[in-house]
């Protein structure tokens, strides 16, 4: 070959060289309906993904290592769960399997932080998964003398001991539930839980301290309110009152959990006090789930008082344990005999137009997200009642929870947007991801979450807009939803055409850095 006659082929190499080296995307999504909540962007385009990261938000179909054909499919950041408490291999495998890729504990919170943590890191996680530093915990420990477990079996069994519950903290307690508090925060918690509602004997002043400690740490504070009642005094109207003005007077950001669940059937008072201090700038954010039924201990404090049935508008009859409802003489059996039981309390009959009508309003308000309260499932044995930590998956036919724990972001989809048509997919998929990556933008990690953008973290949900749907009742609560066809978390796929990858180790930890002081 002559050097003339090799020249245009030489130069021909050297233009095509740069794009037959590069390194193909790991993964492409092409063809699906994207929706980013951010920039307003909801039509057909297709996704480069490499490293863990979207690199790419297409006009054209894109060529990668492996592909998802989305044609007909809505693609969206994956879910994130602001108010997680099952932590377990298959509560987040539950999650993964109704969209969810971030799955926080924030409202009970936990401590130790650096031991959860560590803990966490151990086990084949298929989501991402982080905490807060827990209230609760410090107090139970500051009152009990004992250092606190970073367990749900801990929180159970605190449960059997009032002091904490009912008393005020002296200023010995409250040094070292402050200490404990802070050395969470110390070791990376993303804020603060504070389980009021669980231990409402405590003082204002003991309140206000913790909403300043959270201004003073630039983080976030997550309550579930000191009281639950419809009566006054003692009531939610009073409980978010106070939540709303320690946030106004510290300037400190708090969220307000399960706003449907704690206002019963008060939610328009709520609500018109929550927009009148939104208006005014308040640091205030809200979160409820799509249910007309709650889960606690059954021997939690709002259930102590002599007049509880008649402050929350229920009885006996309301709660559920396993599959069978409570009798008067059940009930207080088990609250005396293991007050530390979850059981379901069905405190709205979803049946009912009216009772139906008061969860909407809080799940429609535009000022409200999405988020689960998703509980451990749970088993019986012969000495009582476990938490089920086990992985074998499917979930084993005898265990139970509430089941917003497989089926809460499903049931938004299913019911608020497909059937009944009361929010739009965009606004509904909005209330699911940026909204609670908003919440907690004090979080570098949680920056790059909740968006479908060029940078930002391959965590994306493809499901099928006709079919997703939430598969649990309460008569069959372990009953995975249904319309996800693929689920990626950190570019890593964890659900392929609807089938879970059990060996999935996606997940990586949500964690504030920690303090060089540690």
């Amino acid at each position: 070959m002559t050097m003339s006659r090799s020249l245009p082929w030489l130069m021909a190499s050297l233009m095509i060289s740069p794009a037959a080296l590069a390194a193909p995307y790991d993964l492409v999504i092409n063809h699906g309906h994207v929706i980013d909540p951010e920039t307003e962007l909801s039509d057909v385009r297709h996704l480069g993904i490499k490293d863990g990261t979207i690199v790419s938000v297409s006009e054209t179909p894109l060529q990668g290592s492996t592909s998802i054909d989305a044609k007909g499919l809505v693609v969206t950041p994956g879910f994130i769960d602001l108010h997680a408490h099952g932590m377990e291999v298959n509560d987040l495998r539950m999650q993964a399997m109704q969209g969810v890729t971030t799955a926080l504990e924030m409202e009970s919170g936990v401590l130790p932080i650096g031991r959860w943590y560590d803990i966490q890191a151990e086990k084949a996680l298929p989501i991402h998964y982080g905490a807060a530093a827990a209230w609760t915990f410090a107090r139970s420990a500051a009152f009990m003398q004992v250092e606190p477990e970073p367990t749900v079996a801990y929180f159970q069994q605190a449960q059997q001991h009032n002091n904490w519950i009912e008393q005020l903290a002296d200023e010995e307690h409250q040094a070292r539930i402050l200490s404990l508090v802070q050395t969470g925060l110390d070791e990376g918690a993303l804020g603060i839980g504070v389980n009021a509602g669980y231990a409402p004997g405590h003082g204002r002043k003991e309140f206000y301290q913790i909403a300043k400690m959270g201004a003073d740490n630039d983080v976030g504070t997550f309550v579930h309110t000191r009281y639950a009642s419809v009566i006054e005094r003692q009531s939610t109207f009073e409980a978010v009152q106070e939540l709303i003005a320690n946030a106004m007077i510290l300037n400190s950001r708090m969220h307000l959990h399960h706003v449907n669940s704690t206002s019963l059937k008060d939610i328009d008072s709520i609500i018109e006090m929550l927009d009148a201090a939104l208006e005014q700038g308040a640091p205030v954010t809200i979160g409820a789930y799509p249910y007309g039924a709650a889960s606690t201990v059954i021997g939690a404090a709002m259930f102590r008082s002599p007049d509880w049935r008649a402050r929350m508008q229920s009885s006996a009859e309301a709660f559920q344990l396993g599959d069978e409802r409570l009798t008067e003489e059940k009930f207080e059996s088990v609250r005396e005999q293991a007050p530390g039981t979850f059981v379901v309390w069905h405190f709205l009959d979803e049946e009912k137009p009216k009772e139906l009508a008061v969860l909407d309003r809080s799940i429609k308000h535009p000022s409200v997200l999405i988020e689960s309260d998703a509980m451990p499932w749970m088993r019986f044995t012969d000495g009582g009642i476990e938490t089920y930590s086990g992985d074998e998956w499917p979930l084993p036919a005898d265990v139970f929870s509430h089941p917003r724990s497989a089926g809460a972001f499903a049931k938004v989809l299913r019911s608020y947007v497909r059937e009944r048509q009361l929010m739009s997919l965009e606004e509904a998929v909005a209330k699911m991801t940026l909204a609670p990556a908003q919440v907690m933008d004090y979080v570098p990690q949680m920056r790059k979450k909740g968006r479908i953008q060029p940078g930002m973290d391959a965590d994306i949900v493809v499901f099928d807009p006709e079919t997703i749907a939430d598969r649990a009742t309460f008569q069959a609560p372990n009953q995975t939803a249904v319309g996800v066809h693929s689920l990626v978390v950190n570019g890593e796929r964890v659900i392929d055409n609807g089938v879970l990858d059990t060996q999935s180790r996606a997940g990586q930890p949500i964690r504030r850095p920690q303090s060089e002081a540690r």
